[in-house]
């Protein structure tokens, strides 16, 4: 297969992210980036993965506090294992504890050295609360970060982000809106 040129790939870029202003791109995923490292899981990995595994059914069932039990013991189990902070952040945000959730989701940054599937996740989370808080460039970093290891939804947050999409938004929502109620151009 052969690799699209620049300009092939700015082709594609506004064909599918057509809020963003011609000329900027998306950051894209490096293939390099993408290879990671096969590290064997040790035992306790695997001890705090099977946990961690209770954990997310727990909360998928809305019994956050049995979730967090499980993920605080996970922790425990493999205070290095990146996810276990990734898995329990999202347990304390949901709870409404922005400031633990923000501690755990750096930890896990710290831990994953930001790569990898934990950094990917991890920085889509941390932009959400950003973003949730009105912390709108602090959120586009992160999701610039999460866009770079993969990240689709970090990618549409990054359009979604960028001043002048939002302005070409609004505008092309109002003219569509006069087009739907008849009214003429006034201009």
């Amino acid at each position: 297969m052969s690799v699209p040129s620049s300009h092939d790939s700015a082709v594609l870029d506004a064909i599918f992210n057509p809020l963003l202003p011609l000329g900027q791109e998306v950051p894209e995923q490096n293939e390099e980036e993408t290879v990671q490292i096969q590290v064997e899981e040790s035992d306790a990995d695997q001890q705090a993965k099977e946990i961690e595994i209770k954990g997310v059914r727990c909360a998928e069932e809305n019994d956050m506090e049995r979730a967090l039990n499980f993920f605080n013991e996970a922790v425990s189990v493999a205070p290095g294992r990146a996810s276990c902070y990734n898995n329990r952040a999202q347990a304390l945000r949901l709870r409404g504890d922005v400031e633990g959730a923000l501690e755990d989701l750096n930890t896990a940054i710290n831990l994953s050295q930001g790569q990898g599937k934990a950094a990917c996740q991890a920085f889509t989370q941390r932009g959400l609360i950003h973003r949730l808080e009105g912390q709108d460039e602090e959120a586009l970093a992160d999701f610039r970060r999460a866009a770079a290891l993969g990240s689709q939804f970090a990618r549409a947050q990054v359009v979604q982000l960028n001043p002048y999409a939002a302005m070409c938004n609004q505008m092309l929502a109002e003219v569509i809106g006069k087009l739907r109620r008849g009214e003429e151009d006034q201009e």
